[in-house]
Formats: structure tokens, sequence, C-alpha cells
């Protein structure tokens, strides 16, 4: 038997600052998605994963989130230029932290409370 990453999914009240956030910062390529009778989103990770977005409501919108979302659940995306999504980040005003671990990696809060790290990629050039 065999297992491997998929796709994660995450809810999201707006689907515009959904795109905003996964698609022009991130730089997410979206994804073919079926109809599931409720709006959403697809984007491709690669290697057959997926980023799910799903336009439902949130049970769980009033937890209390800590400063920084490496104490939060989380997920977290490799990433090939930080420094430049750094940027796009601090335009629109979103705030994000360096990680704790001492990796070149930072957590941020998209617009809904979803917890993201990104991780430098190391060249071993």
């Amino acid at each position: 038997m065999s297992t491997a990453f998929h796709h994660v999914a995450i809810i999201v009240s707006d689907l515009l600052k959904a795109k905003l956030v996964y698609g022009d910062i991130l730089g997410l390529e979206q994804d073919i998605r079926p109809d599931l009778n409720f709006a959403g989103l697809f984007y491709s990770l690669g290697g057959g994963q997926q980023l799910h977005i799903m336009l439902l409501d949130n049970p769980d919108s009033a937890s209390i989130k800590p400063k920084h979302g490496g104490r939060y659940r989380h997920f977290a995306l490799s990433v090939s230029n930080l420094e430049a999504i750094k940027m796009k980040l601090e335009h629109n005003d979103i705030v994000y932290t360096q990680s704790k671990s001492g990796r070149e990696a930072i957590f941020f809060y998209d617009f809904d409370g979803n917890a993201v790290e990104l991780i430098q990629i190391q060249n071993n050039c």
C-alpha cells in the first residue's frame, strides 16, 4: 500500500479575495473543478496535488488564532522566490511572521483566517 498527498481543502467567504491570495500573490495555477453544488476553485500544486477552495459557511470562524500562524493548523507550500511574495503580501496589507524554526519561511493568514506557511526552496547549485 502506498500513500501520497492529494489535496488540502480550505473554506473561504469571498472567492475574489481567495483568487487574490492564491492566484495573484502566490501565483498558483487554477485547475479544472467539477460541479460540486457549491462555489469554489481548485488550484494545481503540481504532481497531481491540489488546493481546494470552498465557498461555504465556516463552522470554525470564531476560533481564536495566535498571531503566529505556525502555532495554528496550517498547510505549507514551497516557493521559489520568497522575497517577491513578501513584497506582494505587504503591498496587499497582509501581515506575515518569520518562521520560528530558523528556516527561510514565513506564515500568514489569508482573508478568512486560513494559516499558510511559505518555505523558500533551497537551490543546491
